[in-house]
């Protein structure tokens, strides 16, 4: 039996998506640019899409902007950001040591060109205080990025709050929703989100396609130059059947998302505890505000990658982290955000649930999880020591 527990790297496209997407490969086929009917056809569908995606998200179709994904909206959220401060002459940015690689990595462009950067420590739960975003405000700051949920820990930030306080000192204020889009209700006007990007092969939709929500009046900056698509903020001729089927998915996401959450939260929390009756093992991110799928924990005295290996022999696919981090030898930054020392986040564990999941498959889960555990301290010269006392517990 192969149980997939990885779906915050990835999730399986849904049946509903793939039915959806399948006439936009071979009957409307058109490019929605072209005057003809099988474009203004092609066109039709696209304006549809992004109207299903705008009524879930609670803004205006022209406020939506089709990506390859999340690492690109956040990419061009950012720059354009950065643009418009430089207008202003404005060069101060707020954002957390717990965000995607895709915002820290673009923050340290942007660094490299002037701008000042404020980095707020995440707690040990994972979450942002808002006392403190509003501490690190200056005359200057022209741009706060915070995300919704953590990929790693899930936690979840307190969104509206912090939107908040940005829109009462006028800064503009983005969020990375990628984990949090489908698994959680989300409405950008009633938590005074500005720009927000999401993805959709997070909630069973494509892979290669994702949003960036612009509020109207946000001059955007654009990534890609050559044609008109978009609105002229994003060339090249959309991908009508990904865009069709993220979707299709999201609409059916946001249809059931309190049904999920009711089916998921139980089976997460059963992990946690079975999970966490394996002595020196701590959850990471809040107990309570978190994502309803997300389970990450560190047991002392092991390596996070033989673990995995061995669950993978047993058939359960997990992870310990970020998939976009995977092959990094350094431990998660996340985690070393969070006040976790380098010898426990090298034994992490990142579990991440989807509604197809049974109560069966999370007490397997438990199981060959506290064997493997086990099997992997009884080699571990490092346990040896601790048991004999050469070396204190730190869990």
């Amino acid at each position: 039996m192969n149980i997939y527990v990885d779906n915050a790297a990835t999730t399986k496209v849904s049946e509903t998506a793939i039915t959806a997407m399948l006439p936009y490969f071979n009957q409307v086929y058109g490019n929605p640019s072209s005057l003809h009917s099988a474009g203004q056809l092609a066109a039709e569908s696209l304006l549809i899409a992004r109207e299903t995606v705008a009524n879930i998200l609670g803004c205006s179709p022209k406020e939506i902007i089709f990506t390859s994904g999340g690492s690109e909206a956040n990419n061009q959220a950012l720059l354009s950001a950065a643009e418009i401060g430089k207008k202003k002459n404005k060069k101060h940015i707020i954002s957390s040591t717990i965000e995607h690689h895709s915002i820290l990595h673009t923050l340290e462009k942007l660094k490299k060109q002037g701008f000042e950067i404020t980095l707020l420590n995440a707690h040990k739960n994972g979450i942002i205080h808002p006392d403190e975003l509003i501490a690190s405000i200056r005359p200057d700051t022209i741009f706060v990025t915070i995300m919704y949920a953590n990929n790693e820990i899930g936690s979840i930030q307190p969104i509206a709050e912090l939107g908040k306080i940005c829109q009462e000192h006028g800064i503009l204020f983005h969020t990375d929703a990628v984990q949090a889009a489908g698994h959680i209700k989300i409405h950008v006007k009633k938590e005074n989100i500005d720009m927000l990007s999401l993805s959709a092969h997070k909630f069973h939709g494509p892979k290669g396609i994702g949003i960036l929500y612009a509020k109207h009046g946000i001059p955007l900056t654009n990534l890609i130059e050559g044609g008109a698509q978009e609105r002229g903020k994003r060339a090249g001729t959309e991908n009508l059947p990904a865009i069709i089927g993220m979707a299709a998915a999201l609409q059916e996401a946001a249809k059931h998302i309190d049904k999920t959450a009711a089916k998921l939260i139980p089976l997460r929390d059963r992990l946690i505890e079975g999970l966490t009756e394996i002595p020196h093992t701590v959850l990471n991110g809040d107990p309570i505000q978190r994502l309803p799928n997300n389970i990450h924990v560190c047991f002392e005295g092991i390596e996070g990658e033989s673990l995995l290996l061995l669950l993978n022999n047993k058939g359960i696919y997990a992870s310990s982290g970020s998939a976009c981090t995977s092959g990094s030898l350094d431990p998660s930054h996340v985690l070393l955000a969070i006040g976790q020392p380098h010898e426990i986040a090298h034994g992490s564990l990142r579990l991440s649930l989807s509604e197809e999941n049974t109560i069966e498959e999370v007490e397997s889960i438990i199981k060959i999880t506290k064997e493997s555990v086990t099997y992997l301290r009884g080699m571990s010269p490092i346990w040896k020591d601790l048991q004999e006392g050469k070396r204190n517990y730190v869990i």
